[in-house]
């Protein structure tokens, strides 16, 4: 059995939903979790709420460690005071999961600045606020791991989401650019598209919606989250019982060395031939695949 015993987790967004399953298994399982959410609607407007210190509760009464913190990710300020909640009350912290978020459906044509701001900003830099501040840490003490949630909706799309597409498909960048820079520290970073009957979600998966237990999208995170686990870079899609990989691919496409707009448009076909597909690794392995066309060797790396 995967034990926490002795590690501390940050988990936010985890007053109810995908995030409380979060919190209230890593606690089971021995690790003592700082509960972040700001109790806000699910537009992001404040309320009278107080559900982390909720879930709290919850954990004491089975014999767990929590503590609650209501600050918003939304601004660095927050985040920072996240972190430093785990390091007053624990001494230190192991493993942050960022699932914070508000709903962000809006068709383009009626969509807001201020909506896509506010949206992003929790979705996205409310990343960056909590991963920054822990990261130092992570590298003083050699170790660490990072679980992202991105969704289905900024990797494959969904009409009426572009703001919420928009910081879940960032996240996604983030997370394979974190994992290569973490990997020398010993800070593994992965991302979990989660899909599960929560508040945000509402009646979206129909039929379905009864098999989608949040606690089935935690088991994942528990997973990647723990010391035992070497994945990184990786994106998990993770719900009702079903658990796998997305990842993104480069075509072998079509090559010129006088290329010119009439040849893309007559070798459309070869150009999307998914058949032999490669993954690169970062982009300078996307980069490769075109040198590998050219006698000259690939330098690009060193130039960056």
């Amino acid at each position: 059995m995967l034990t926490y015993e002795g590690k501390v987790a940050l988990v936010t967004g985890a007053g109810g939903g995908i995030g409380r399953a979060h919190a209230l298994m890593l606690a089971e399982r021995g690790a003592s979790v700082v509960v972040n959410d700001a109790g806000v609607a699910l537009d992001g407007s404040a309320t009278a709420n107080e559900p982390a210190h909720e879930v709290v509760e919850e954990i004491r009464a089975h014999g767990g460690d929590a503590v609650a913190d209501a600050h918003s990710v939304a601004t660095p300020s927050g985040g920072a005071a996240c972190v430093k909640r785990a390091l007053e009350e624990f001494g230190r912290i192991d493993l942050v999961v960022h699932n914070a978020g508000i709903s962000g459906r809006s068709p383009i044509d009626a969509l807001s600045e201020e909506r896509l701001r506010s949206v992003v900003d929790v979705h996205l830099f409310g990343a960056f606020h909590v991963v920054q501040p822990a990261w130092p840490h992570f590298v003083d003490q050699g170790s660490g791991r990072i679980v992202l949630t991105t969704s289905g909706v900024g990797l494959f799309g969904l009409s009426g989401a572009a703001a919420y597409a928009v910081g879940k498909m960032g996240l996604v960048g983030l997370v394979r650019t974190l994992a290569i820079e973490g990997g020398p520290h010993g800070i593994l970073v992965n991302g979990v598209a989660p899909f599960a009957q929560t508040r945000m979600a509402g009646q979206v998966f129909g039929g379905l919606t009864d098999k989608l237990d949040p606690a089935l999208v935690a088991v994942a995170v528990v997973a990647l989250g723990h010391p035992s686990c070497d994945l990184t870079g990786r994106i998990i899609s993770a719900g009702g019982g079903r658990v796998a990989e997305v990842f993104m691919g480069a075509t072998r496409g079509y090559f010129s060395e006088d290329l010119t707009p009439e040849d893309v448009l007559a070798h459309v076909e070869q150009i999307t031939d998914r058949t032999g597909f490669e993954v690169p690794g970062d982009a300078m392995e996307e980069v490769a695949m075109t040198a590998a066309h050219y006698d000259a060797p690939d330098d690009s790396r060193s130039r960056i």
